[in-house]
């Protein structure tokens, strides 16, 4: 390179670096501006705002499962609402929590809002206890018996420093404790609710100028937040399902405190089967220390009976997480999730949902027919089953309740004499009647006491062998004269049937009791009661009695209802259930797929078994009920029973099942006081015509005399 080419190089070289060093220099400058204007200018505000920042991780909650019924109709949803949250964490520093809960409450009274309050004290003084719940009262006496202790201490403190001329002139206004100090009859372990009230004014530093009624409205929130500081939580839900309008006013108005949040509510698409489906509420502290290491939050809810407690497991879900930023204002800057909740998965039930609804029908309507003619207080149930499988088809409990109105109303359920909340399907045990007859003719035949060709003659009451002052009389006073085991089921001859259970005996009547699944548990998911079996005293034989129904038998309608399908199923005893299947919440996934139980198997020679359901068949063909059986659109078998407990009028048993030549179904009917089971024959008609209507009728065929197409 020639020197004037080298020199002209160099130069522009420098130029490049002299470029290169203004531009860093430049940058450099900037930087410096902006680090003079954060640290210098604006340091100290930035300095507060980054020292007020508060991240912290929220749960967000998991919709609960659905539940269907089997063929997929939709029984129990959820509906997407908004809840309001009280969190103390979120006021300012020099806010007064107990005026921002009270701006908050008036604000949900202005509105209609009614909030949570599970303090079992009235509203308004004079105050009292309420009756309450097992739950509540049992997290409410841990939270008074822990006032309790702080409050023996202070007012031992305050008696002192009264006492001492030294200390009293310095002592600090109290007019809670002096108000308490002054009472003479004080009594620490045995608070009125006056007294208790005064207390939590103290505890919560309620201001004396506050009303009695807005300080128990303060109280309510105040004392949830107390409970959820000792599971490291301040947030309350204190409403639920709010409103658009109330969302914009707390938006709007700087309610410090107040968080809006997203949930979900139980939509119910039916309001039949509520024992079946049962419903949901918040859990209580107590619970929540069961729960918490299932994934549970103290805001969750929680299934309290039928499908939704039975299968709460597969219902509940898996709960998210997200990170919330909040300033010092108590405003959330930024939102993250961590983990996507995941909604519970799809319970599907064995229940027939139109025949529920049926079945409901027919049943609340004989049961109001009747009680309109003698305005007694009665209840029912009906119970229907697959037999061959042991689906539960339909169980109706009548009165019924409206699931989704039980928040509201549960204390007007729970104090209704009817016990519309009481599952008499399930829980009910009642006197089984002439039903019980089928039961004791396998047993004769099977133990070989009797044949199907042996005649007893009936003369009209029977008597116990060397004991003439002890006998049943036939319900036909004259007699039936010589009757077969068929003949006897038919015409329901209570002599037959006491002979046949003085030849048995206690001891088989009740084998065979147990062999059939009565006076024990079906093992149904949502519960059940076990029922009686009568047992001999000493010196007594009560086989003769027992064998036609009465006694001490006690059994429930579901009961009855697989004992018939176990009848009718040629002696196949199939567990009783109500799960058919889980889904995932996205289809995706068979969680758990029912298979019929076969718990066990009665060997029931098919002649004996053939002359016993023949007896059945011939009541609904011939016999006293075969007037309603003429609209029946199905051939079918049934027994009728009245069981006389010692009240005014019988308890109405009726069982039955179709087609009599290929079972199908079983059906139990059970209204108190009904007088006679034949009563009970047309809702079992209705019900039968409505499961088994021809396709081309349409429509469901209902009840005695309707014209089928």
């Amino acid at each position: 390179m020639e020197p004037q080419e080298q020199q002209e190089y160099f130069k522009q070289h420098r130029r490049r670096v002299a470029v290169l060093l203004l531009f860093l220099g430049a940058v450099l400058l900037s930087y410096f501006a902006v680090m003079f204007n954060i640290q210098i200018v604006h340091g100290e505000e930035y300095r507060r705002r980054s020292a007020s920042q508060i991240v912290r991780p929220t749960t967000v909650e998991a919709s609960r499962g659905n539940i269907t019924d089997r063929n997929g109709n939709l029984m129990v949803g959820n509906r997407s609402t908004y809840t309001l949250t009280f969190d103390a964490s979120l006021l300012p520093k020099d806010a007064d929590q107990n005026e921002a809960i009270l701006r908050l409450l008036d604000l949900c009274r202005d509105k209609g809002i009614a909030c949570t309050d599970n303090v079992p004290i009235t509203a308004d003084a004079p105050f009292a206890y309420l009756q309450a719940g097992d739950v509540t009262w049992n997290t409410f006496n841990r939270y008074v018996d822990s006032l309790r202790d702080r409050l023996d201490t202070q007012l031992e403190k305050r008696r002192k420093a009264l006492a001492d001329e030294d200390q009293r002139d310095n002592l600090k206004p109290s007019p809670y404790l002096d108000a308490l100090l002054a009472e003479p009859s004080l009594d620490l372990s045995d608070l009125t609710a006056e007294q208790l009230m005064t207390a939590m004014r103290w505890d919560f530093e309620i201001a004396p100028e506050v009303s009695d009624a807005d300080a128990r409205r303060i109280v309510s929130v105040r004392y949830e937040i107390a409970l959820r500081k000792i599971y490291a939580t301040s947030a309350y839900v204190l409403a639920e399902d709010v409103d658009i309008d109330l969302i914009t006013l707390i938006k709007d108005g700087d309610y410090y405190g107040a968080e809006i949040g997203t949930s979900s509510t139980r939509e119910y698409a039916t309001t039949a089967a509520a024992h079946v489906l049962g419903y949901v509420n918040k859990i209580g502290p107590e619970e929540y220390q069961e729960l918490k290491d299932q994934g549970y939050t103290i805001n969750d809810s929680v299934g309290r009976s039928g499908a939704e407690s039975a299968f709460e497991t597969y219902l509940h879900g898996v709960n998210g997480r997200r990170v919330v930023g909040i300033n010092d204002e108590g405003k959330v800057t930024s939102a993250l999730y961590q983990t996507e909740p995941q909604p519970g998965g799809t319970v599907e039930l064995t229940i027939d949902l139109p025949l529920q609804e049926a079945v409901e029908q027919f049943l609340g309507d004989k049961v109001e027919e009747l009680t309109a003619k003698d305005r007694i207080v009665r209840g029912g149930a009906v119970v229907v089953i697959e037999i061959g499988t042991g689906d539960v088809l339909a169980l109706a409990s009548y009165p019924t309740y409206d699931p989704a109105s039980i928040r509201q109303l549960y204390n007007d359920y729970a104090a209704d004499e009817r016990k519309p909340m009481w599952n008499r399907a399930t829980m009910g045990t009642y006197a089984p009647g002439s039903t019980f007859k089928p039961l004791t003719a396998v047993a004769a035949l099977q133990e070989g006491v009797i044949d199907t060709k042996t005649k007893i003659r009936d003369t009209g009451r029977w008597y116990y062998p060397g004991d003439s002052r002890s006998g049943a009389s036939c319900w036909y006073r004259a007699g039936h004269g010589p009757v077969n085991v068929t003949q006897a089921v038919t015409v329901s001859c209570n002599y037959y049937f006491a002979e046949m259970g003085y030849r048995l005996g206690m001891t088989r009547l009740n084998d065979y009791c147990a062999a059939f699944g009565l006076g024990e548990s079906t093992g149904i998911e949502i519960g059940d009661t076990a029922g009686t079996l009568t047992v001999n005293d000493a010196g007594h034989d009560y086989a003769p009695w027992a064998a036609f129904g009465q006694a001490d038998y006690l059994f429930t309608p579901v009961q009855l209802a697989n004992y018939t399908a176990t009848l009718a199923g040629g002696g196949k005893h199939y567990q009783a259930h109500l799960l058919k299947r889980v889904r995932s919440y996205d289809d995706s996934e068979i969680l758990y797929e029912a298979k019929p139980e076969l718990l066990n198997a009665i060997d029931i020679d098919p002649d004996n078994l053939d002359a016993v359901l023949t007896g059945m068949h011939s009541l609904a063909q011939t016999g006293s009920v075969s007037g309603y059986f003429r609209s029946c659109v199905v051939d079918a078998a049934c027994k009728t029973g009245s069981a006389q407990i010692g009240q005014i009028k019988a308890n109405g048993v009726f069982i039955a099942y179709a087609p009599y030549d290929d079972p199908q179904i079983a059906v139990a009917v059970v209204i108190e006081k009904a007088d006679a089971g034949a009563y009970l024959a047309p809702v079992a008609v209705g019900i039968l015509n409505a499961y088994f209507t021809e396709e081309d009728a349409g429509a469901v065929i209902a009840g005695e005399n309707t014209l089928l197409g």
